[in-house]
């Protein structure tokens, strides 16, 4: 029986401006016996010489699955205040983990341009634990959704990255704001990212708005819609 995992998180999915909650976490591990969860029941049998002998076959273990907390290709459900960890072929399953890093997001790797949202894990240090040894390291995992809609798309309109095809509108005081280029979003977008440069005079003349998207190409280049 695989063991299923819960850690608090919080949720960075909006680029440039994060609308991120926090949550303080805790871990859990399920002990098997009893009854399977298929609904047979388990047991032992005594061998010749009297002692109890285990004829249930170990389970096998889902691939990718209860090693490290949501590790890469691994699945989450969704929650309002906490991520459990399932077997992507799990009907619970939303979101796999793209990528997967220690630390903090702000002094890590960015996530892959596509990734639609990003779960931060606190560290922990539970009584027990998946490998054994005790804690649930701080983290980041980038996650993405397993069916539509794609936020972290170009032109979804969220994401923790702002990437070239993406929208976005003024926020005042200079700053902007990702929205969906389809106008379904709550804000209507009034520029999109055309090109992305390493400085502003690689832009071409028709930009009306430079974005800053971090990574080697730094400066997005935008045009008025």
């Amino acid at each position: 029986m695989g063991s299923t995992e819960v850690v608090r998180v919080r949720v960075l999915a909006c680029a440039v401006l994060a609308v991120v909650a926090l949550f303080m976490g805790t871990g859990c591990q399920l002990a098997s016996g009893g009854d399977s969860e298929d609904g047979s029941s388990t047991g032992t049998s005594g061998a010749a010489d009297g002692t109890a002998v285990d004829q249930r076959p170990a389970p096998p273990r889902p691939t990718g699955y209860g090693t490290v907390f949501l590790s890469v290709d691994e699945c989450s459900s969704f929650g309002t205040t906490s991520f459990t960890e399932v077997p992507c072929t799990s009907e619970r399953a939303a979101a796999r983990v793209v990528a997967r890093y220690d630390g903090k997001v702000s002094a890590g790797p960015a996530c892959p341009a596509t990734t639609d949202f990003v779960l931060h894990i606190s560290e922990q240090r539970p009584a027990a634990d998946e490998d054994g040894d005790g804690a649930v390291p701080q983290g980041y995992s980038c996650m993405r959704n397993l069916q539509a809609p794609h936020p972290g798309d170009p032109g979804g309109g969220g994401g923790p990255r702002t990437i070239v095809g993406d929208c976005v509108y003024s926020a005042g005081q200079g700053e902007v704001r990702e929205t969906a280029c389809d106008g379904t979003g709550e804000k209507k977008p009034e520029y999109e990212v055309t090109e992305a440069v390493v400085k502003r005079v690689n832009c071409p003349a028709s930009t009306a708005l430079y974005v800053q998207l971090g990574g080697d190409r730094p400066v997005g280049c935008a045009k008025a819609v």
